[in-house]
């Protein structure tokens, strides 16, 4: 079984696993400031026959996983402005491990992939023609690696083939974004032309009208700083003072305002999307939470389902608060099953790298 070393660069950590099959032989998270150091050290262990890199931004080029050479490279580079929290650590990453393992194939797997199976309807922004066809403006969605795994995992939970299932998704960590998954297709999705799109998020606002930044400019708001507000200042950071939900959580125990009303605008905004994902399915038969907040924060998934009972959702109190890892929290008898899926985005990278990489012979 060939051994793949995972690059996973998210916004607030980069992941580094080497998997032998589903197996983790070790891992850890690390500052995106300290990921080309960790990727040398790790590359400097040996024992890697592959390198698989999550890259978030694919724009319309890559649609699927492809070999890293110069011009991949470079092409990655060129989308950092459609995905600034994660496109240059990804790059950085790509550049120091082909440096470090300079005789090892390297497959860059694209979190967009999953998405271009999204209909025109989903994906096309009702703007200018020049726009859209010139400048590539569109929804493009992201987590896609994320959204395989919980919609696959999720099939295998309620003991059902993915292929007959209608599953929403919902990725919920620092960045959060969710999936309506039609039979194992994606058919919409909340983030749109970066991931600064959809639900409120660590430091990202999610949805906003369109019309607040050039307000903002005219009214003597620095052009340049408003990208990077929306992406780095915003989100629970801007309403309760921190982008860590369990900051958040316990704040707002406490009886903090801001906190209490952070929770409550997150959490009116998940529920209208996971309902809207419903729609774009035309019905639900699994909700599956995961990433850091859908796995570990029990209360804000019982926030979103609460929500929901007229799509056929409910929870079993007692499962979900103790759900610690895969798990079915769903109430008896509810007609939509609600359950917890660990992420392992790093599994669909290594068999992404896998059905491109031969088994090296020594490896058996």
């Amino acid at each position: 079984m060939t051994r793949v070393l995972v690059v996973n660069a998210g916004s607030s950590s980069v992941k580094l696993s080497l998997l032998d099959g589903d197996r983790a032989v070790w891992s850890e998270s690390v500052d995106p400031a300290d990921a080309g150091d960790a990727v040398e050290r790790r590359a400097a262990e040996g024992g890697v026959d592959a390198v698989g890199h999550r890259i978030v931004h694919g724009g319309t080029r890559f649609t699927g996983p492809a070999f890293v050479d110069d011009a991949v490279v470079d092409a990655i580079a060129a989308l950092a402005d459609l995905a600034p929290l994660h496109q240059a650590p990804a790059v950085d990453a790509l550049r120091r491990t082909r440096a470090a393992l300079p005789g090892v194939a390297q497959v860059a797997c694209f979190d967009t992939a999953f998405h271009r199976s999204l209909p025109a309807a989903a994906y096309t922004y009702a703007v200018p023609d020049r726009w859209r066809h010139g400048l590539g403006v569109r929804r493009y969605g992201f987590h896609g690696l994320a959204h395989e795994w919980s919609a696959r995992r999720a099939a295998e939970i309620v003991g059902r083939p993915v292929g007959e299932l209608r599953t929403v998704t919902a990725h919920l960590g620092s960045g959060a974004s969710l999936c309506a998954v039609d039979r194992g297709r994606s058919v919409d999705t909340t983030m749109g032309l970066t991931p600064t799109a959809g639900l409120v998020m660590g430091t990202r606002c999610g949805d906003l009208d369109p019309s607040v930044p050039p307000y903002l400019v005219r009214r003597g708001v620095p052009a340049d700083e408003v990208g990077p507000a929306l992406d780095r200042e915003s989100g629970l950071l801007a309403l309760a003072g921190s982008a860590d939900v369990r900051d958040v959580v316990g704040m707002a125990a406490t009886g903090d305002d801001d906190a209490l009303i952070a929770l409550d605008v997150w959490a009116h905004r998940a529920r209208a999307l996971v309902a809207a994902m419903t729609a774009a399915l035309g019905g639900i038969d699994v909700l599956a939470f995961s990433g850091g907040v859908g796995e570990h924060q029990p209360a804000l998934r019982a926030r979103v389902v609460d929500g929901l009972g007229f799509l056929g959702l409910a929870l079993d109190p007692a499962a979900n608060e103790a759900a610690g890892g895969d798990a079915d929290v769903s109430a008896p008898g509810a007609p939509a099953r609600t359950v917890v899926v660990t992420a392992r985005e790093d599994v669909v990278v290594a068999e992404q790298v896998r059905a491109l990489v031969p088994v090296p012979a020594t490896r058996g």
